[in-house]
């Protein structure tokens, strides 16, 4: 099994310096890259407090440099707040200076707030996205790049530079509800599957992404899907639940809000969401995982150091 740390960059206290949540990432990224993790997925997200990393793929390319093995991946690079010419740039000249190893993740986003900000209605981002994802593709497949779409017409442009690895880094999409999974396997795509459906969704979204791949005429054998797990370990099972409810009342506070229908989102998070426990614990669930849901990359997000440490030194050596 492939294994990466899904990056948020939490500064739920404001007490402490903002500069110092980049200043533990950044030695979390070298920790990663001698222990054997696959890569480092950069979440971004804008105007909250729950992650303050606006930009990943410039955090991207400070983790490039303080590593040499570890693939820089992008959970998501929010294609629909982007002009898509800028983002195939920003992207490839990634790929470029890491030495050809970005994975480039992308998705539309789903907080309300960040598109007022931007001034996108949520409305138009599935489509928007769509068109900002095809047109990326293309700056990078082809010498010049021409698009006549909805949001975007372009002629003839030239863009520069080119991603290393060729034809262009590996892709996936987000993709949380069933038009986006319908959308994606449609297309061919392989998908990046969120934290925060529960245990028995992800294994169904699985499935159901399986059936829409075959159905579309295209091969699942041979695809990395990862699945991004919220994980809280402990030496003491009562400690990790703690851990567990405290990133959850984190997380909800923040920025999910109170959706799920009439349901304690808390407690959805605690009891069916999040991965805790002790190390042996934990491991039995992934490899559960592994079994129900066809689980064969977890993308993990840790919810305190110690869940970070444990899982380093005595979860991933069982699993890679």
């Amino acid at each position: 099994m492939k294994v990466g740390v899904l990056q948020f960059f939490g500064w739920a206290d404001r007490g402490i310096p903002l500069e110092s949540v980049y200043a533990r990432a950044i030695e979390r990224f070298q920790i990663m890259d001698d222990t054997g993790y696959d890569a480092v997925w950069l979440a971004e997200h804008h105007f909250s407090s729950f992650s303050v990393c606006p930009s990943v793929h410039m955090m991207g390319t400070m983790a490039a440099a303080r590593t040499k093995r570890l693939r820089i991946g992008t959970a998501v690079s929010l294609a629909a707040f982007y002009n898509p010419l800028r983002l195939a740039e920003e992207v490839a000249l990634l790929d470029v200076l890491s030495g050809g190893r970005v994975n480039w993740g992308a998705g539309r986003g789903f907080a309300v707030g960040e598109f007022a900000a931007f001034g996108i209605p949520v409305e138009e981002s599935a489509e928007r996205f769509r068109e900002t994802v095809d047109i990326v593709l293309k700056a990078w497949t082809t010498a010049r790049v021409s698009h006549e779409g909805r949001f975007f017409k372009l002629r003839d442009v030239e863009v520069l530079p080119k991603p290393l690895q060729a034809p262009h880094p590996p892709v996936w999409m987000a993709a949380t509800s069933e038009s986006a999974i319908d959308w994606a396997a449609g297309r061919g795509f392989s998908i990046l599957m969120d934290p925060h459906c529960t245990q028995a969704d992800l294994g169904e979204k699985r499935a159901l992404y399986g059936r829409r791949l075959a159905e579309a005429g295209h091969a699942a054998e041979g695809r990395d899907i990862p699945m991004a797990r919220l994980i809280a370990v402990s030496r003491n099972a009562e400690r990790a639940e703690a851990v567990a409810r405290r990133g959850a009342g984190w997380m909800v506070g923040s920025y999910i809000g109170g959706r799920g229908g009439g349901r304690d989102p808390v407690e959805r998070y605690v009891g069916e969401v999040i991965l805790h426990g002790t190390p042996d614990s934990v491991l039995d669930q992934i490899l559960a995982l592994e079994e129900s849901a066809s689980m064969n990359y977890l993308m993990c997000a840790p919810l305190s150091q110690e869940s970070f440490d444990l899982m380093t030194g005595e979860i991933l050596p069982k699993l890679i």
